[in-house]
């Protein structure tokens, strides 16, 4: 038998939390000292130690914790429970990340105002270009629901395109437009020259010429892109321009190597009011 520090010691936890333990009746000692009251427990109950801290670990009650250990769960049941647990954790965790990455560009964004050179952006006509694209629907052009729902879609239609054979003539070029309410449907496609087939897992359309864009060159990830955005915007307003619609991007070099290093067109439909 062991002593409470030495159990203590043995399942990583503190003398007082196995004495609250015992306390509300979670994991009584093997034997308790009657002379001296010493608390002493056995090497087997690890086990429902460990169980009982996996519990606690998924969010339960120390309540709901007896409950369940009442039913003596099999070890297939709990590592269920907690793989499940474990999937969620790293949701929140890509989920908070992504929110910080937002909140630095913000930040970069704030602190960069007015920065960026106005002889950077280029006035020019688009040409009409082929793309095999796939479709969904963000909830809001925010970069918080974009990515979720463009990401995805590029490894799918490169995974499609090979299936049918295609090969990419180009550049990946992502489109938006507006859908109900704040919604905004996503079209994540790449040039191609191929004619549309329905034997296709993707639609195959062609993008119309834009007469006039004014056009940027984005560096980086495209967390910082409303930097970028922002600058054009003020450069249309400034020239006496109205943007028709959402701006398309096209990703010149993007997804391989140092974030730093990708490029991203964005071209922006203007004309005079």
């Amino acid at each position: 038998m062991f002593t409470i520090g030495d159990f203590a010691h043995l399942g990583r936890v503190s003398v007082r939390m196995l004495r609250h333990y015992d306390a509300v009746g979670l994991l009584l000692p093997a034997r308790v000292d009657p002379a001296t009251g010493y608390r002493f427990y056995t090497a087997a109950q690890l086990q429902r130690l460990n169980r009982l801290l996996a519990l606690k670990d998924l969010g339960l009650t120390l309540d709901q914790v007896r409950v369940v250990l009442d039913e003596k769960l099999s070890v297939e049941q709990l590592h269920g429970m907690l793989s499940l647990r474990r999937a969620e954790l790293r949701q929140q965790i890509l989920a908070d990340e992504s929110r910080l990455r937002r909140v630095e560009a913000r930040l970069r964004a704030i602190e960069r105002e007015g920065a960026m050179p106005t002889d950077e952006i280029v006035v020019k006509p688009v040409p009409a270009v082929r793309v095999a694209r796939l479709t969904a629907t963000a909830a809001s052009y925010g970069p918080e629901d974009i990515g979720p729902v463009i990401q995805p879609l590029y490894p799918q239609l490169f995974e499609r395109l090979g299936r049918a054979g295609v090969a990419p003539s180009g550049y990946g070029i992502a489109t938006y437009e507006p859908a109900e309410g704040d919604q905004v449907v996503v079209h994540a496609g790449v040039t191609v020259a191929v004619e549309s087939s329905p034997a296709y897992e993707f639609e195959v359309v062609d993008l119309p010429a834009l007469a006039e864009a004014a056009t940027v060159v984005h560096r980086g990830t495209m967390d910082d892109v409303d930097v970028t955005y922002q600058a054009v915007a003020a450069w249309i307003e400034a020239h006496g321009y109205k943007q028709n619609g959402f701006a398309r991007e096209v990703y010149l070099n993007y997804g391989e190597g140092d974030p730093a290093d990708w490029v991203t067109e964005l071209q922006l439909e203007i004309s005079k009011p």
